[in-house]
């Protein structure tokens, strides 16, 4: 199936791994022209390798500033912008009572202002271009809350509501905006060192292999999702298959969340 991106200028945010490298690699063998970005020169350069992408860009998306520079790149590059994924996000296990001001600054930063800047920066760029695709990549949290991930799940929510809000502005302009909602997925932040996984097990006592293993089997498809399945959403979402979509939260969580709607 065409799905219609050759030659389309498509940002991925958060890309040197997980969800987002999965993105960019399939971005790019549909024939987009893919920026990915992230924090380090080595990780962004073995991204850029990796996914076949176009551009790299080194840059620290919760810093205000950066997410325009990351834009403006682009921009200079390839003249114009088609679609803005943006996947950055952190996450960590807390305490609700024992979260502090700064941590909740830190989240709010990278996983809504970083959204928010992007977009602002984009969707002029988009605008002149005569339309454009965002996708924002939330989670499973912004939907039904969890307990053990206060900040993430409050950002996350936040998330879907600028998700919605840029669609109904800039529909007339052309532009689509949905949002992504995945469940737990073997990427890095459940894989990785000090990851999801681990904390997990640090705090029950089972081992990371128990973790994983009880978290896949709390989803109704009984496992954790591939990178690569997440993607698939998300191209779909960009591609001019779902040319009539906008507005939406795609559940891409296993059958997770239980709601009709």
């Amino acid at each position: 199936m065409d799905l219609g991106l050759t030659q389309r200028v498509c940002i991925v945010t958060g890309s040197t791994v997980g969800i987002g490298l999965a993105t960019a690699k399939l971005l790019a063998a549909e024939g987009a022209q893919v920026v990915i970005s992230g924090r380090t020169a080595a990780r962004v350069d073995a991204a850029v390798r990796a996914s076949g992408a176009a551009l790299g860009v080194v840059c620290d998306l919760g810093e205000a500033g950066e997410p325009e520079r990351l834009v403006a790149e682009t921009k200079a590059r390839f003249g114009r912008i088609d679609v803005l994924v943006n996947n950055v996000g952190y996450a960590e296990q807390r305490d609700f009572l024992t979260v502090s001001d700064e941590q909740w600054d830190v989240s709010w930063q990278l996983n809504v202002m970083s959204y928010v800047r992007a977009i602002r920066a984009a969707v002029p760029v988009m605008k002149e271009g005569g339309g454009g695709v965002i996708v924002n990549v939330s989670s499973t949290a912004g939907k039904r809350p969890s307990t053990g991930m206060p900040d993430y799940t409050v950002t996350k929510a936040a998330v879907l509501s600028v998700s919605r809000l840029v669609a109904d502005l800039y529909a007339k302009d052309g532009i689509r905006s949905n949002a992504v909602t995945p469940g737990p997925t073997l990427s890095e932040a459940w894989l990785g060192e000090g990851g999801l996984a681990d904390q997990q097990s640090a705090r029950t006592g089972k081992s990371r292999d128990e973790v994983l293993q009880a978290v896949g089997a709390g989803r109704p498809l009984g496992r954790l999702a591939e990178p690569e399945e997440i993607a698939d959403v998300i191209a779909f979402l960009c591609s001019d298959r779902s040319s009539y979509v906008t507005g939406a939260a795609w559940s891409a969580d296993g059958g997770t969340v239980p709601i009709i709607l």
